[in-house]
């Protein structure tokens, strides 16, 4: 159609590269068409990679997606320069000034904004840094002008009824954008022949012109209007659903996503740094595809796992892909670096220590080892031991050994008596910020801290004092202010009528909670590592139908177990739920602070952001005109890795590690309830609670796989503090706590010439 003159002008790639990517490699003998058309202004491409999500993605994805779309672009001729994102579920506070950092001065999006918010389609849009961006709403939705009619008795009437007569209305200007397109449709051979129809008729009142969305932009300022301003997230689902919920949408899929981007960002990559300061090569190539099968997931409804279960397949292959390529690259590397460090013995057994972090760091670390022995020694470079806990041990001699020395015959290799798998937590000290250390395992010693049951339902280090009560709830003394947070972890159930776009409780719910079944409680503890695990077989409805008849026949396996390290300021939490015969239901995890709140403070792309813990003046409006309404202005929000509840003496931060959903609940708004999952069996379902209307993607569709049935894990944290809260001290501490330290396993072969101990900026000895 581009390639001939048939009224056909211009064609917009729908924003994102990842499109030319695809196709050329079924077809790279057509590159130079593209490149001619992209040249000539006839195909309008980029200038993202994927059309991303905005809520749940990381900044550091965010600003990668654009820069790799706009570095593919470039090959081709240029890209449009304008924030284009037509349909992901709500804007993020700091987009205008990752914008205006690419030099991007406008963005056209369609969600998140009503006429409550602002009269007009267009508007400033200010970021926290004061940046700002004009904004321009697309009218009624990315696909009006896909339903121009074919029938000239219909074409007379058509711009005169709605949603038209309402987009006239909140125009700024006489130039309306009318973008002609649908999910996946084809193009409209005949549409030069309706515009020119339309013209004909309504040649009095309005003249439709094929154009570019730069050139509308271009139209719209040249009228020079008075725009309003806004500011923060938009997230309002008045003319529009923004599917507030999304985020736990596919939990299993959700903790991958957080697992490995932080991974990618706070591991891979510093340490493939450390690896080209010591002259080995960076893997380019190899970093850009995983990120490219990163961004090929943040895409708006792979992300939000609003999707076929067929299409869920695939998006997890692509995160297994991900974490594979990843996790191999930095044990390569490792090894790498691991080989090259000078040791006062030539075949003495390492453990090489890895610290991503920018500081110097002390604490326990968690590690998995194969060793000859079950008793030993680890020493630090000079020779001092260290305190280590064997945490579980599997002999797996005739596994190892009969495997041989099958990759290379040929090469010295070391033949132990007996081989042991061992998951140990080490005590660690002074670990160089970007750099490593490097410990020796001795087979003569053992300064192993044993781990042993405790009768004693009570457990400490310096910061904390936690008591586990009758109930399996938690009393949790924080000694710096002496304030005590009784009753923490109450594991709450409850039903879900939504689906895969939203959470919506059913008509007639039933709250089930952790306190209403008695516990097995087991406490173990060593010098450096001290445990609580609390385990329920909760009663609980089987279904639906089951919950509204308060029926709970079925057994529901779950358990929150707790880790308090030596020198932790943070206690670290694992629930695992045997969900095998459970349909539609969610479970949360509740935090009382005791502290009466109006807002929750969390972290987002690039800064934190405050959010009230209702939507006062929305819901008020959703009570008196729901019909007018799309979705109801729930407070069930998302972080990046924190949110926080505060007062000007103490606080309390929840860290998820998987699905990133909380709400702010209770009578005084002082409880954190942090999402762990939530299951459901349908892909759009229609006349929701907390959605109403036609289903969400048009047509029903079941996906089993969404209910989740099987044995399922997620790990999160809890930081109390003192004193009034601190965002960098609350980030650093949440970096921290997600970012683990990493451990290479080495026997030595010979010496080389880095030192035992070293940074990014001085590593040789």
């Amino acid at each position: 159609q581009l390639e001939h003159d048939n009224g056909y002008d211009t064609f917009i790639l729908d924003g994102q590269a990842s499109l030319l990517d695809d196709y050329l490699k079924w077809r790279p003998q057509d590159k130079q068409r593209i490149q001619s058309l992209v040249k000539k202004g006839s195909l309008i491409i980029g200038p993202w990679y994927t059309q991303t999500d905005q809520l749940v993605i990381s900044g550091e994805s965010i600003v990668r997606n654009m820069l790799y779309g706009m570095n593919i672009c470039e090959e081709f001729g240029s890209y449009m320069n304008v924030g284009y994102v037509p349909d992901s579920f709500g804007q993020a506070a700091n987009m205008p000034q990752i914008y205006r950092e690419f030099g991007i001065k406008d963005t056209l999006f369609w969600r998140g904004v009503s006429d409550d918010d602002v009269k007009q389609t267009e508007f400033n849009w200010r970021g926290a840094d004061g940046s700002f961006v004009t904004a321009f709403q697309i009218p009624s939705g990315y696909y009006i002008g896909g339903a121009i009619p074919e029938k000239r008795a219909e074409l007379s009437t058509f711009l005169h009824e709605e949603p038209f007569k309402t987009t006239w209305q909140r125009s700024s200007t006489n130039q309306v954008y009318f973008p002609n397109g649908f999910d996946q449709a084809p193009v409209r051979e005949n549409l030069p022949e309706l515009v020119a129809e339309m013209n004909e008729l309504y040649q009095d009142e309005y003249e439709l012109t094929f154009s570019t969305i730069e050139k509308y932009i271009q139209a719209v300022k040249e009228q020079q209007p008075e725009l309003e301003e806004i500011a923060g997230e938009l997230i309002n689902g008045k003319l529009m659903r923004i599917h507030k919920t999304i985020f736990s949408s596919r939990p299993d899929l959700k903790a991958l996503n957080t697992q490995i981007q932080h991974y990618l960002v706070n591991v891979v990559e510093p340490i493939l740094t450390m690896s080209m300061n010591m002259g080995f090569d960076y893997p380019v190539e190899t970093v850009k595809e995983i990120w490219k099968l990163m961004f090929e997931n943040a895409a708006h409804d792979s992300i939000g796992s609003c999707v076929s279960d067929t299409t869920n397949e695939d998006i997890y292959m692509r995160y297994k892909q991900a974490r594979d390529i990843a996790t191999n690259l930095i044990e390569l590397t490792m090894r790498e670096i691991a080989t090259q460090i000078k040791n006062p013995a030539e075949k003495e057994i390492t453990l090489t220590v890895f610290n991503t972090y920018g500081e110097k760091r002390n604490g326990v670390i968690e590690a998995e080892v194969y060793l000859p022995q079950t008793e030993f020694s680890i020493l630090d470079e000079r020779g001092q031991a260290l305190d280590y806990t064997i945490l579980s041990l599997i002999d797996q001699t005739a596994y190892v050994l009969n495997q041989g020395n099958i990759l290379n015959p040929s090469k010295e290799f070391y033949l132990p008596e007996k081989v042991y798998k061992a998951k140990i937590a080490l005590a660690a000290s002074e670990l160089p910020s970007m750099g490593y250390t490097q410990l020796t395992i001795d087979l003569k010693g053992n300064s192993c801290q044993k781990l042993a049951m405790s009768q004693n339902q009570q457990i400490e280090n310096d910061y904390y004092q936690i008591s586990v009560n009758e109930n399996g709830t938690l009393d949790i003394l924080e000694k710096a202010s002496g304030r005590l947070y009784k009753n923490q972890g109450i594991i709450e159930e409850n039903g879900d009528n939504g689906d895969s776009f939203n959470y919506s409780p059913p008509e007639t719910d039933w709250v089930i909670q952790s306190i209403a079944f008695e516990p097995t409680i087991e406490v173990n503890e060593s010098k450096i590592w001290k445990s609580i695990k609390v385990a329920y077989i909760m009663n609980v409805p089987a279904n639906l139908e089951e919950r509204a008849q308060r029926q709970a026949l079925t057994k529901f396996p779950i358990s929150l177990s707790l880790t308090l390290k030596k020198d932790s300021s943070v206690i670290d939490f694992s629930l695992e739920a045997d969900n095998r015969s459970v349909d539609s239901h969610r479970v949360c995890v509740l935090f009382d602070t005791g502290i009466q709140s109006k807002v929750s403070t969390a972290d987002h792309q690039f800064g934190t952001i405050q959010r009230p813990v209702v939507f006062e003046n929305e819901m008020a409006l959703w009570e008196e005109h729901k019909e007018t309404w799309n979705e109801m202005p729930i407070a069930i929000e998302t972080c990046q890795s924190f949110v926080s509840l505060f007062d000007t003496q103490h606080g309390v931060a929840v860290i998820p590690k998987g699905v990133r959903e909380y709400e702010i609940i209770g009578e005084q708004h002082d409880i954190i309830r942090l999402t762990i999952f939530r299951t459901y069996g349908f892909m759009g379902k229609e006349d929701l609670l907390y959605r109403p209307g036609r289903a969400s993607g048009e047509t029903v569709i079941a996906t089993p796989d969404a209910q989740c049935h099987k044995k399922m894990v997620f790990d999160f944290s809890v930081y109390y503090f003192a004193d009034s809260f601190n965002q960098s001290e609350v980030a650093n501490v949440a970096k921290q706590n997600i970012l683990l330290l990493s451990i290479k396993l080495q026997k030595k072969i010979k010496r080389h010439p880095l030192s035992r101990r070293g940074g990014i900026q001085g590593y040789l000895a």
